[in-house]
């Protein structure tokens, strides 16, 4: 079984030269790729001259994470990329109970290990934590991470279980289903895309899965902070997208009660002084709106929905109920 660990750079070479030596130094098992984004840094003449081995796939345009991946997978011929943010240190023997889980488990297609915070390393990391999954409203959480409520690990998540979606920050999958998926959705340009693929891959009765003995250490907010509101319209978007495109139920209710949501986040934001975000809120709903057709169109063509989500509600647990860990849900 053959992998790639291919990794998605634009203008990073501070972050290659920080993290690319632990992905040379523990993937042994694989072939290590950078796919950069166009960038108009010095990035690559970087890897030539310290990094030889590594292999440099040239994308024409910077289409985000979506497109750039896409674009640079298309022509790999492993049997698993593992697609890998710039900003990750990997650590020793990674790789083998990832391979091995594939191995022995042909219905999984995608796989994400324990994502940890470089910044605090007994911490989980925001951005998937110990595995995703959604609420029956769209809204994603990890366990070892609700909202902005981070948990220490403490071993609670060394295990392996089956999930609802993985973090693109460190994202293993089989080339086939990649194919098979007709890869990521590139209108999400970047953000919830790993959501959207995961989606369509449970309901095409393929699993999601995390494997707690494999540890990656991610930066996280590396390219986009969480202060800007850029993101903030990119996951607002991003996830009324996904929701349409995929959720199984009535959509008019689905989306009545998801816009109603988002006002609250919207008088949240208010609150906190906030302006620029309820602004880039707004802008997301309104591109919502005007792609809304197009969403439809794709929902429809996507026949085999399920409820894969949880039958809850994140945001009245946890502003209502306070319950802010994944274990008291």
């Amino acid at each position: 079984m053959k992998l790639a660990v291919v990794i998605l750079n634009w203008n990073g070479k501070k972050l290659l030269e920080q993290f690319l030596p632990s992905v040379v130094e523990h993937s042994k098992e694989a072939t290590i790729y950078v796919a950069d984004n166009a960038s108009t840094d010095d990035s690559i003449a970087f890897i030539k001259i310290h990094f030889p081995s590594v292999k440099i796939i040239q994308n024409k345009v910077n289409g985000g994470y979506a497109k750039g991946y896409n674009d640079a997978l298309k022509n790999l011929s492993e049997d698993i990329f593992c697609l890998l943010n710039n900003d990750v240190e990997v650590t020793k023997n990674w790789l083998l109970p990832i391979i091995e889980t594939f191995k022995t488990n042909p219905k999984t297609a995608i796989i994400q290990p324990k994502l940890l915070d470089y910044n605090r390393k007994d911490y989980f990391e925001y951005a998937g934590a110990a595995g995703g999954f959604i609420d029956k409203f769209g809204y994603p959480y990890c366990r070892g991470r609700i909202f902005n409520t981070i948990e220490k690990d403490t071993g609670q998540y060394n295990d392996v279980a089956d999930i609802f979606w993985a973090s693109g920050a460190c994202l293993f999958i089989r080339n086939s289903i990649f194919n098979e998926l007709n890869g990521f959705d590139e209108s999400f340009f970047a953000h919830m895309e790993e959501i959207d693929l995961c989606w369509r891959a449970k309901n095409q009765g393929y699993n999601v899965m995390y494997i707690g003995q494999s540890e990656v250490f991610h930066v996280g907010g590396a390219t986009l902070s969480n202060l800007n509101p850029k993101k903030t319209y990119l996951n607002f978007r991003n996830s009324l997208y996904t929701l349409t495109k995929n959720a199984k139920g009535n959509l008019f209710v689905l989306i009545l009660v998801r816009l109603l949501l988002d006002g609250v986040a919207g008088i949240k934001f208010l609150l906190e002084l906030k302006f620029r975000h309820i602004i880039a809120i707004i802008h997301a709903h309104l591109n919502f709106y005007r792609n809304f057709e197009v969403l439809v169109k794709q929902r429809k063509a996507f026949k085999n929905k399920q409820k894969y989500y949880k039958k809850t509600s994140i945001v009245l647990n946890y502003y209502v109920y306070n319950f802010k860990h994944y274990k008291s849900l």
